[in-house]
């Protein structure tokens, strides 16, 4: 099954969703990473949607027994490649929507925190940066990425209590910019991308790449 598929065939592959899993390993972060140099590449790709295929979970994250079972320097290498990926996410003139269906948590939310826009459905699950209560940090961009997008003292809380914000929450603090409601979110979300992916394409990528 390909990670990447595109959701409008036969028109002009205007959206594109990349399905994530519950937990990542390095097969799937390769995945991911093919994925959007494919999109990177494909002109009709304006809008490209990250998406899960899991019912309630966006993705928790990095596998842990994975990980306790890798040498150091194995462990070392996976970060890095991570952030080199969320990075192309980042640095990508396409914009990209984190489209979180569940919990969202640990590295799975520094997955969405490299997109440009997040949107989650209301009673969904819970989201935050966890990774205090393992004992360790967050390893692929969050002590980066979420200190710019809610401010440094805010960012500092979640991360060093562990705690988890609802859809509400997450939206008041500027986390998320959409709370849709479950029933209608894959929907509500699909329309949005596709009134900026029928729009000026072309303006959009340059004012991303200027806020960025």
């Amino acid at each position: 099954q390909r990670v990447a598929e595109f959701e409008e065939k036969g028109l002009l592959l205007e959206a594109q969703r990349i399905r994530m899993r519950t937990n990542y390993d390095l097969e799937m972060m390769h995945e991911l990473n093919e994925a959007i140099e494919e999109m990177r590449f494909n002109d009709d790709a304006r809008v490209i949607l990250l998406t899960s295929g899991v019912p309630n979970f966006f993705s928790a994250g990095a596998d842990i027994e994975m990980l306790k079972k890798s040498q150091p320097d194995y462990k070392a290498m996976f970060c890095l490649f991570c952030q080199e990926t969320l990075n192309k996410i980042a640095e990508t003139p396409k914009l990209f929507i984190a489209a979180l269906n569940g919990h969202c948590v640990g590295g799975g939310l520094e997955i969405a925190l490299a997109c440009d826009l997040r949107m989650m459905a209301k009673d969904s699950g819970k989201i935050g940066l966890p990774e205090v209560t393992l004992g360790v940090l967050p390893g692929t961009g969050g002590t980066q990425r979420l200190p710019r997008l809610i401010g440094a003292s805010r960012a500092l809380d979640l991360m060093i209590t562990g705690r988890l914000l609802t859809p509400e929450e997450a939206l008041a603090m500027g986390l998320v910019n959409y709370v849709y409601p479950k029933e209608s979110f894959t929907e509500d979300v699909r329309r949005y991308a596709r009134d900026l992916a029928h729009g000026p394409s072309r303006a959009v990528s340059l004012i991303k790449r200027s806020v960025l």
